[in-house]
This record gives C-alpha cells, structure tokens and sequence, in this order.
C-alpha cells in the first residue's frame, strides 16, 4: 500500500513538469501503458494471498482512476493553453463559429446526361468512352465521310496541327489529320473494331464545333447509342427512342420520325417530341409547327459495318445521337445555351 502511496505522489511530481503534449504523452505510457508501472503492480495481484487481493485490488483501481484522472486534466489545460497562445499571436478567436459554405450542386447538364445514362443502363445499355482529341479516321473516314464527302461542310472541324509521334502514344498515332472529335460517334468505331456483336452501349462525352450563339457553343456534350446484333429492325430503334423520351419527358409526350439523312446510317430519321412549351398548339419556341427536334437516329450504313469487318449480311443495327445541352434547355425551360458555361450563382442555385 506504501507503494501505491509512492506512485501517486511521484506523479504529481512528474505531472507537475510536463509542458507540452508531447511530453503528457511520455508520462501517460511510462505510468498507464502496457509496460507501465501501473501494468506492473496489477501483475502482483495473482500472487498475493486471497484476502489480501480485494482490498490491493480496490487501491491498484482507485490509482489507476487517478492516474487517468490527472492526465485528463492536463490534456485539457494544455489544450486550453494552446488555444490562448494561438489567439496572442495570431489575433485569431478560434471560438467563433465558423463561416457557413453552402453544398454544391450537380450542374444541370451533369444532372441531364446522369438521368439519360441511368434510362438506357436501365434497358440493358452499357458505357463506352472515347478520347476526345481524335484522327480523321475514325472522326469522319470509317464513318463513310471522305475528304471530299459534303457532309464535312455541316460540321465546323477544329483541326489540331499535326503532332511529333513522340506527344502521343504510338497506338494512337496512325497518321492523318488530328482534330477534336466532332462527336461520339468514333467511339462507335473504335468499339466495333475492338468487340464482336452482340453490342449495346451509349458513349457519353465532349465534342467541339466552331460554332458560337444562344443555341450553340464551341463545346457541348453528346451521348450516342449503337445496337448490333442480327435482325436489328427499324422497329428496334423506334421502341428503344421512343421509351426513352416517355421516360425522360413524360409518358404523355407525343413522339414523331421524319426521314433525314446522315453518312452513316440508312435509312436515317430525326426525332420530334412535342413542344412542351405550347403542347403542340404553336409557339415562338417550336417556330409554330408544335414540334421540337431532340436527335437524330437511323440504321447504321452497311459500308460502316465493312469498314469495321462485320458481315452486313449477317448484322444489322441502329446509332442515335442526342445533345445533352439542347434537352436539357427543354427540360428545365432555358432559353440560351451559354447560361451553361457563365457559372452565375443565380442560375445554378435553382438546380
């Protein structure tokens, strides 16, 4: 009992000494640690006899109370100090509560293109990517859109001048014109090349243009789809499109083919919905036709498919493209694309 008696006094002693954290931590494991003195002294209590052990073993527990007790106590004070000296020389009252910083927000083009995504994984799609800075081939060349084709006028290229072989790895590097893809569509490409049928994927992204109003910007988003497999029907494509606009607009949206052109698909088609604006009765928005184009579809081009060595044959398929800034300017009612890119709080708060 002297003993403990001992411990508890030279503790105050040493406690009494320490200044800094550091330092309370050293006396926290030469006292309570699993080689302290306190873990010493329990060990005795197996070898005393039986009626000396209650009366050990209340004191070791009202030491080892103490001693938990005092560091506790000194932790805090040193803490407590530390707050005060920091407040001296900084001029800094850590006390004040601190300032409020508002969540953010999914952006409303992030919000629309993870809502397309979510609908057409839900149908069994998956999701390819692609790089953005691409070569002619597959941009415009295996989408049967030669150099001279008049189809490159409807599209304002970025051309990229041309790199050394060594800034771009050698897989990528097959020579001809390097550009900033245009749209999706070469991850198309790139993914029949690489995988046979069956195949069913969207590839979402980036694609540039140079093409700059209320309805346009240099860089907008894209998601295309492609289905392969044999006895892919235009009626494949119709249902595919039209479930998605009744999921993503509504199941009352009325939903219309007209028949267009694209170098890669034939037949081809646009796809209207009816304008949302005036429910078709005619507005300034749906130029008073009732009709809002929201993309473009049709069944991919049999010299596509012999480009990329499938049998035409034997498969068939359909590709889809959709601009993600145009839907998303109808389905939250905005009337010019560049409030997209202005990050004005005002208009990114309301989504």
């Amino acid at each position: 009992m002297k003993e403990i008696s001992d411990i508890k006094e030279s503790f105050i002693e040493d406690l009494g000494s320490v200044s800094t954290m550091a330092e309370l931590e050293e006396l926290r494991v030469r006292y309570t640690g699993k080689k302290g003195i306190l873990t010493e002294k329990l060990k005795l209590l197996g070898k005393l006899p039986p009626l000396e052990k209650a009366s050990f073993g209340k004191a070791i527990n009202e030491l080892k109370e103490f001693l938990q007790e005092g560091i506790a106590s000194k932790k805090a004070y040193l803490k407590e100090k530390e707050i005060k000296d920091r407040q001296s020389t900084e001029n800094i009252d850590v006390t004040l509560p601190g300032k409020f910083i508002s969540p953010g927000r999914p952006h409303p083009v992030s919000k629309t293109l993870d809502e397309i995504i979510t609908i057409f994984i839900s149908m069994g799609f998956s999701v390819e990517e692609g790089p953005e800075v691409e070569l002619d081939y597959y941009n415009f060349e295996a989408l049967n859109i030669p150099k001279d084709h008049p189809a490159r006028d409807m599209q304002d290229t970025f051309y990229i001048a041309e790199p050394h072989p060594k800034e771009m790895p050698e897989a990528f590097y097959l020579g001809g014109d390097v550009l900033l893809r245009t749209h999706t569509s070469p991850v198309q490409i790139r993914v029949m090349q690489r995988e046979k049928p069956p195949l069913r994927f969207v590839a979402p992204g980036k694609v540039y243009r140079c093409d700059a109003d209320i309805s346009h910007t240099p860089m907008f988003h894209q998601i295309e789809g492609l289905m392969v497999d044999t006895d892919i029907s235009f009626s494949h494509l119709k249902g595919v499109l039209e479930a998605f606009l009744h999921r993503f607009f509504g199941p009352d949206t009325p939903v219309r083919f007209r028949p267009s052109f694209f170098p890669f698909t034939e037949p081809s088609a646009e796809i209207d919905i009816g304008c949302i604006f005036c429910k078709g009765k005619g507005c300034s928005v749906c130029k008073g036709s009732g009709w809002i184009e929201v993309l473009g579809a049709g069944m991919v081009n049999p010299k596509v498919f012999e480009i990329v060595g499938y049998e035409p044959e034997t498969y068939s398929g359909f590709a889809f493209g959709i601009g993600i800034e145009r839907i998303a300017m109808l389905k939250y009612s905005i009337s010019d694309i560049r409030l997209f890119f202005e990050n004005d709080l005002r208009f990114l708060k309301q989504f």
